[in-house]
């Protein structure tokens, strides 16, 4: 296979019409971008000229995968797994490093300095370099997160697969992501943002920015630096008024600042739980 343009083809035609999967070919395209993705020589989604760029056709591989890959049990010790997707290898030549209990899948992706303590990434998913996925926490299919990043314990980001071409979650470079946040649906948290504990993003979360004389409404997305808490807004019902949940940006980190600082003074400044 020449290069990555002829993986594409093959990968776009088999989703179109898996019965090409018995093609010898174009089973070892797929087999070939699954080996991109776990290298990290490919992405999910990528951040080109300010906007993030989606690659479907990744996405559909990730399908493909699936629909190719036996069931297998294989044992670590005391403790067995019966699954499709096997763990990830050579952690020590990657540099990255997964306390016991923590599970990353064939086919994500750690860069050099990450750390996975017992939590969970996913296929298709990148975790970017230093970066801390804490206990319990989660890192769903095709996520990216980028570098310094701290997801602290039990935060979930969930799996984006189908339709291919949506945006996956992203968390972008030096956010810091408070215990119990969810983010879903495709949201996107910009770079250095800070989210207290129990913040919920989802697609149509209101992400209210209540810094100024009037508030600023943003869905889909945190905007750079936010330091952002959960919060409820009225909501008028048949049966009454009720309070719904929403996202309070209650201030932003001083891009001026060292970051360690930055994100420190924020904690301290605006009484955020993490």
């Amino acid at each position: 296979m020449s290069d990555w343009n002829d993986v594409e083809r093959l990968v776009s035609a088999a989703f179109a019409d898996r019965a090409r999967l018995s093609d010898p070919q174009t089973k070892a395209a797929v087999l070939k971008a699954l080996d991109g993705l776990d290298r990290g020589t490919l992405r999910v989604a990528e951040k080109r000229d300010g906007e993030w760029k989606v690659n479907a056709w990744l996405m559909q591989a990730v399908n493909l995968f699936f629909a190719i890959s036996p069931m297998q049990t294989t044992r670590h010790g005391a403790f067995e797994a019966r699954d499709k997707i096997p763990l990830k290898k050579d952690l020590e030549q990657a540099g990255v490093r997964v306390v016991p209990g923590g599970v990353a899948r064939y086919g994500s992706h750690l860069e050099p300095g990450a750390v996975l303590m017992p939590g969970f990434v996913n296929i298709g998913a990148r975790v970017g370099a230093n970066s801390m996925v804490d206990t319990w926490a989660t890192v769903g299919s095709c996520a990216q997160v980028g570098a310094n990043v701290h997801l602290a314990g039990g935060v979930g980001i969930g799996g984006v697969l189908e339709p291919p071409g949506a945006r996956p979650n992203i968390i972008e470079d030096g956010c810091f992501i408070g215990s119990r946040c969810i983010i879903v649906e495709g949201a996107l948290i910009e770079e250095e943002s800070v989210l207290g504990a129990n913040v919920v993003i989802t697609r149509t979360t209101p992400i209210i920015d209540v810094t100024g004389p009037k508030e600023v409404v943003y869905k889909g997305h945190v905007p750079a630096r936010s330091v952002v808490i959960p919060g409820t807004r009225p909501k008028q019902f048949p049966a009454g008024t009720f309070q719904l949940p929403c996202a309070l940006i209650i201030g932003k980190r001083n891009a001026s600042t060292d970051k360690k600082v930055s994100l420190n003074q924020a904690l301290r400044d605006f009484e955020v739980q993490v």
